[in-house]
């Protein structure tokens, strides 16, 4: 077993960490937070060094690297950043699904443009209103209906990040109403352009947190796809979904990692500067104990995750147990850092303009992205305790 980096890993942590530290100033993250405004300059700055496609293969644009070099990207830019970081990480979701079942003429008509901006954000479109995370017990309400050489979808999607401004959705849809089990009659469907094109509204939901990315809610009345643009095989939606639900989980919980690492940071700076009674806060045991804790979680959960990474990369693939309790993990380690991280700096951190107050609010959004965290403990249990009866 090696737990250390490669030189050639160590030199893409460095590249990526000192773009994030020059392009991803607190200034400049405070404002885009307090505007809602997405991060489109900035994204396109690190599509044209290759950050955000480090893992698609070269002949599409990318860098040809696997998933442990876009977990070190992702833990890198959310250390700086939190939400924002996720932004950029999440401007290419649902892009995998193109690159493993798509058409060879789809992946080179569309990936390249994702790779180098032009066709980002990217949106993936699987939850429903009624139905959350759940795909495999009920059938879908987003139906699509061959009608000659297309399809008519209708139905509704919520939650779905970027589909205001994307020129591509990834959309999962009903196309057998009869099949049994219901999630045999998935498809998946690229949409291109959508906002351009009658019977797709979008309507935004206004959060917490983690607001350079826009979360929105789909509405389909007899929108039009091709036949063309299914993606995969038609009713192999549900498989394509969950391939790639394993390795982006995986990506989340990296994200967490680079959360709590970040706010760590600056809580273990504040109690080596603030001083109350007559000393610095550091000193008292209830303070030090805190960061103790938070430094072991961080590894753990940093160990979980690049373990998780390494074993997608050697297969291509991985048990979705082991994803979940990365995604989990990773995320469930976020929320407690920057819980802890607030109480360190105590009132302090509660005002909006400190940094501690956006990656707390930030680092709960992960905890429901992908999954709930209860789903992911249903989905590590069922794999150790089977099918009980």
């Amino acid at each position: 077993m090696n737990f250390e980096l490669t030189n050639e890993q160590k030199d893409i942590q460095k590249a990526i960490r000192e773009f994030a530290e020059a392009e991803m100033g607190r200034e400049y993250m405070l404002e885009l937070d307090q505007s809602s405004t997405y991060p489109r300059e900035l994204l396109k700055k690190a599509c044209d060094l290759g950050f955000l496609c480090i893992d698609i293969p070269e002949k599409y644009g990318g860098i040809g690297y696997g998933l442990t070099e876009k977990v070190i990207v992702t833990e890198e830019l959310c250390r700086q950043g939190a939400g924002l970081g996720m932004s950029l990480v999440g401007s290419l979701f649902g892009l995998k699904i193109l690159q493993n079942c798509g058409t060879e003429e789809q992946k080179q008509r569309i990936i390249p443009l994702a790779c180098s901006g032009e066709g980002l954000p990217f949106s993936g479109a699987f939850t429903e209103p009624d139905k959350g995370t759940d795909l495999v017990t009920f059938p879908l309400g987003t139906t699509a209906v061959k009608k000659g050489d297309k399809y008519i979808i209708n139905g509704t999607k919520t939650f779905i990040t970027h589909a205001d401004i994307s020129k591509y959705v990834i959309l999962l849809c009903q196309t057998d109403s009869d099949a049994k089990p219901a999630y045999k009659g998935h498809t998946t469907f690229i949409l291109e352009n959508p906002l351009e094109k009658p019977g797709y509204t979008v309507s935004n939901f206004e959060k917490m947190g983690w607001n350079t990315s826009h979360t929105t809610q789909l509405s389909f009345s007899d929108f039009e796809v091709p036949a063309e643009n299914i993606v995969g095989k038609e009713n192999d939606g549900f498989y394509n979904t969950v391939k790639f639900l394993n390795e982006f989980r995986i990506e989340t919980g990296a994200a967490g990692v680079g959360m709590a690492q970040g706010v760590f940071e600056k809580a273990v700076n504040y109690a080596k500067t603030r001083e109350a009674y007559g000393q610095k806060i550091g000193k008292f045991q209830s303070i030090s104990h805190k960061i103790a804790d938070m430094a072991t979680k961080i590894e753990t959960a940093r160990l979980l995750v690049y373990k998780a990474a390494t074993i997608f990369d050697a297969e291509n693939d991985i048990e979705p147990y082991m994803s979940s309790m990365a995604k989990w993990y990773g995320a469930r380690v976020a929320v407690e850092v920057a819980d802890d991280s607030m109480e360190i700096f105590g009132g302090h951190g509660y005002i909006v303009e400190n940094d501690v107050a956006r990656f707390y609010r930030d680092s709960r959004m992960l905890e429901l992205i992908e999954g709930t965290r209860e789903v992911q403990k249903n989905n590590i249990a069922a794999s150790i305790l089977g099918k009980l009866r």
